[in-house]
């Protein structure tokens, strides 16, 4: 979902107050400020993707709206960064792996993970970690607080970004589509992990075996069978499983629901 856009999730509804960096998802989705271009930069930024128009709210002022989905913008340095979402850019690099980004936030975060830099500390459980946002969110666990209720049908998240990818369910919107084959995702980071599926990248290896893959979901399944963890069990008989697919389908031994074929 798009981390710029100041409407997305007009059906949300804040269960309390809370922080207002509760409400921030991580740091490659945030909108955190970049310095703003220069008057010749802004005459370069314009795009296929952009247009103009009055704005009803403030007289006197042009809100951007993105052609390709709708979403309006008060600056272009706003509508820079969205366009990113579209067109797949990732301008800031690491000189150390390659790997590129959307924001330079986002780059000055992942330079973390090649110098072990992790400032954040929980004083619950001694966790560490290398940004503030994912400590935050990280510190709601101990709570089991879940903030964000959705309207719809009541389900509760604890993140934002959780609620927005969730309300797809109900209105079927699909926005990031595969150039390649046309597949629909509901969320960019879908897309970026199905994209690799093409390009056979397999950026997340496994510390034990070596063995690659192109999720870090995939990644955490395939190092239980290391570790031998089951984090999943039955309720009804208490055997454990790795994967929560695995338990779903011993749940139907008990409830005697046969497997679809």
């Amino acid at each position: 979902m798009d981390p710029d856009d100041p409407h997305v999730g007009e059906p949300l509804v804040l269960k309390q107050e809370i922080d207002t960096f509760m409400v921030t998802s991580t740091f490659e989705e945030s909108d955190y400020s970049e310095p703003e271009p220069n008057s010749e930069q802004l005459l370069s930024l314009s795009s296929p993707f952009m247009s103009e128009a009055h704005c009803d709210t403030d007289a006197g002022k042009k809100s951007l709206t993105c052609d390709v989905c709708g979403k309006t913008f008060q600056d272009k340095s706003k509508m820079r960064r969205h366009h990113r979402i579209h067109t797949g850019e990732k301008p800031h690099i690491c000189n150390t792996c390659g790997k590129g980004f959307r924001h330079n936030c986002s780059l000055k975060v992942h330079m973390q993970i090649h110098t072990g830099e992790k400032p954040h500390l929980c004083n619950t459980c001694g966790k560490r970690f290398c940004d503030l946002s994912t400590f935050k969110r990280h510190a709601a666990t101990h709570t089991g607080e879940k903030l964000f209720l959705c309207n719809t049908c009541g389900k509760t998240f604890s993140r934002l970004s959780g609620l927005r990818n969730h309300m797809s369910v109900h209105t079927g919107e699909r926005p990031y589509s595969c150039t390649t084959c046309g597949k629909c995702f509901t969320s960019s980071s879908n897309l970026t992990v199905h994209m690799r599926t093409h390009t056979g990248e397999k950026p997340y290896p496994c510390n034990t075996c070596g063995e690659r893959f192109n999720s870090t979901s995939d990644l955490k399944v395939h190092v239980r069978t290391h570790t031998g963890e089951k984090p999943y069990s039955c309720k009804t008989c208490g055997k454990s499983f790795s994967q929560l697919g695995s338990l779903k389908v011993h749940m139907k031994t008990h409830t005697g629901e046969k497997s679809s074929s």
